[in-house]
């Protein structure tokens, strides 16, 4: 016995011994070298890369393609695919379940679908979702991801499968063999082969003793990987947080074969950064270069300054491993950090997209929360226009808002002349329990409106019936507008504080994030365009999607490097309609003459400069002056490009616009 003890001692000292190690190593890493041509090109990245509610990620890489999905509860088309070649830039290609199947038999706030789960086995890529509606587990398939996909069909198990959970994944085994990495309930975790006909096949392998004692909080959204003859079980803990990981030699039942390895993210103390709450991570995908990379969800929830509202934010992360195979990722950091070594393709940040209705389909970027919206809309009635057709209740078409800058602008023809029909620009939560709305409408009179909640303000509307209107949000400040030709414009009522709005909901806000568009109620409208972020308007360089070499803050951006800096505002329109862009205006500030750079699309390679503009010194930098410059004729949405060429802490950007 005392032998035996002995043994079991050593064992247990060997065993911390290599935790220590390993934590060790993640402790002392050292810190990220970026490039030294950093502050001249885009050679760094700035999360989230997917702002904006996209919940649950899985990423599956094909060759040199990757592809990801995860929830969309009680959106509608459901299950949207998204596609990258870099892991940056991302854009929808696919809706895989339509608005009107009819196993989706509830559209209530939270219900539809979860998890979404893609990948390609025996010839076809395969999607596999859970109903929440509906009940059970459901797949469809297709031969490439933009479709067209199968009618979804239920799973079939086999007569110990048990239940089977929503919020599972799939793992490709070394020898091609599909498994089903089951989640059903608080305490069960389950494995089971998937057949060549898309059905649960073979022995049920049960792993219930993964969190039978609640260990784990949920320990749900599991994945797998297999690295170097390790199986790796990665599972967050719930919504709020937490990253575990488990591995084992052998796929097995037995407890004892898996080993842990504690948590993968390494977190700081910081509670300024943005994203504190990292978890239900993608399964790992290696690159050639032989780097490792995950996907993974957060809320953006600096302590002082709360945006859970807009839900579940997607952030790229690199992951790493210590001698001993265990993976570990430092603090997901909200600052600049060394990008995927991967060719971009002209894709823009993925951010909500400008329509013009131009097309005879609907843009893939919209949905609807319910199916009624869903079938009440057409882009075909009067062509160039997008017409909502409201019966009884409210019509919507929303698109995932990104971002806490941007300028909505829309161009609505709607003759209201009954007490309650609106038009306008719409925000709302996921379950619409907050919501605001700028809207042309009837109240005793035609009126433009400016509503949340309590926060209401009125105005005559003297236009007629065809009026632009446009939504500014500088942070948790809204102010609206309207205009008769989309140049001059005046302001209705006061700014509305959209904190509530922003700030976390009860029931993680439908567990779904805010969304911006359009609506109509009590009447038709039709629609000339929707724009996302107006290039016509002030454009604070804080809402910078990416950057490099700069130190952001509410007042502006100072250069922080001596090579130079530079700042990248995501999915600007610069054309709007038959209004084009012929100069731009700027406030700076500068100790020294120095130069600011505007680029659409890059800094380099596919990227075009439309102007460089000498910044003459202003004594310092809390003196702002205006810049303004002609530029070369340049329409559409961009991702737009400022490069700040100066001293370290000698020049300084507030914001810009074009006119």
């Amino acid at each position: 016995m005392i032998r035996l003890n002995s043994i079991l001692f050593a064992l247990a000292c060997l065993l911390t011994a290599f935790h220590t190690k390993a934590q060790q190593q993640i402790e002392n890493s050292s810190a990220m070298v970026l490039p030294s041509d950093a502050g001249s090109t885009v050679r760094t990245y700035v999360n989230p890369i997917l702002p904006g509610d996209h919940p649950d990620p899985t990423l599956l890489k094909v060759g040199d393609d990757f592809y990801m999905c995860g929830s969309s509860f009680h959106f509608v088309p459901n299950l949207p695919i998204l596609h990258s070649k870099d892991l940056l830039h991302w854009e929808t290609i696919a809706r895989v379940v339509p608005a009107n199947w009819q196993d989706l038999r509830s559209g209530a706030p939270g219900a539809g679908i979860w998890q979404g789960a893609i990948t390609y086995f025996y010839g076809e890529y395969h999607i596999y979702f859970s109903n929440g509606s509906g009940g059970g587990q459901y797949f469809a398939t297709a031969q490439k991801p933009s479709g067209p996909w199968s009618a979804p069909v239920k799973v079939k198990t086999t007569e110990g499968t048990g239940p089977i959970g929503y919020d599972n994944s799939v793992f490709i085994d070394d020898d091609g063999t599909p498994y089903m990495v089951i989640k059903c309930a608080q305490t069960l975790n389950r494995l089971q082969q998937i057949g060549r006909d898309g059905h649960l096949t073979g022995k049920l392998i049960n792993m219930d003793w993964i969190n039978r004692n609640k260990t784990y909080s949920w320990a749900e959204g599991p994945v797998m990987y297999k690295k170097d003859g390790w199986y790796y079980y990665f599972m967050a803990g719930d919504v709020t947080g937490g990253q575990y990981i488990l591995r084992s030699k052998t796929l097995t039942s037995d407890s004892t074969q898996w080993e842990n390895l504690g948590k993968i993210f390494a977190f700081s103390k910081d509670p300024e950064n943005r994203f504190r709450s990292v978890n239900h991570m993608s399964a790992p995908v290696r690159l050639n270069d032989g780097t490792w990379w995950c996907i993974a969800q957060s809320y953006d929830a600096p302590k002082s300054d709360d945006w859970s509202g807009q839900g579940r934010q997607d952030l790229l992360l690199q992951i790493r491993w210590t001698a001993e195979g265990k993976p570990y990722v430092s603090y997901p950091s909200d600052q600049p950090l060394p990008r995927p070594s991967l060719p971009t393709v002209g894709l823009r940040w993925c951010l909500p997209m400008s329509d013009y209705f131009s097309a005879d389909t609907l843009n893939l970027a919209w949905h609807f929360l319910n199916k009624q919206s869903a079938s009440q809309y057409s882009v075909t009635d009067r062509p160039g226009w997008l017409r909502l057709k409201p019966l009884t209740e409210q019509v919507h078409i929303l698109q995932k808002e990104g971002g806490h800058s941007y300028a909505l602008v829309t161009k609505v023809d709607f003759d209201a002349n009954e007490q309650g029909q609106q038009a306008g620009i719409y925000l709302t939560s996921g379950n619409e329990t907050k919501s605001v709305k700028l809207f042309c409408g009837n109240d005793h009179g035609r009126q433009i409106g400016f509503v949340m909640g309590k926060q209401s303000f009125t105005t005559k509307n003297t236009l007629g019936k065809t009026v632009w209107l446009k939504l500014e949000r500088y942070g948790h400040k809204l102010t609206g507008y309207y205009s008769s030709d989309g140049y001059t414009w005046i302001k209705v009522g006061d700014s509305i504080d959209a904190t509530d709005l922003d700030k976390a909901q009860p029931n993680f806000n439908a567990w779904v994030g805010t969304s911006v568009g359009l609506f109509a109620q009590g009447k038709q409208a039709d629609f000339d365009l929707f724009v996302y972020k107006d290039g016509f308007s002030s454009l604070p360089v804080e809402g910078a999607n990416n950057y490099y070499g700069v130190k952001l803050s509410a007042s502006g951006a100072v250069v922080d490097s001596d090579t130079g800096g530079w700042i990248m505002l995501g999915g600007v329109e610069i054309g709007l309609a038959e209004k084009k862009a012929k100069n731009i205006s700027l406030t700076a500030a500068a100790k020294k003459e120095s130069t600011i750079e505007i680029w659409i699309d890059d800094l380099s390679g596919k990227g075009k400069i439309l102007k460089s503009i000498k910044i003459t010194p202003t004594g310092d930098l809390n003196k702002w002056s205006d810049f303004s410059a002609k530029i070369p004729f340049v329409s559409g949405q961009h991702d737009l490009y400022i490069k700040m060429i100066g001293a370290k802490d000698g020049l300084a950007i507030k914001n810009l616009k074009f006119n």
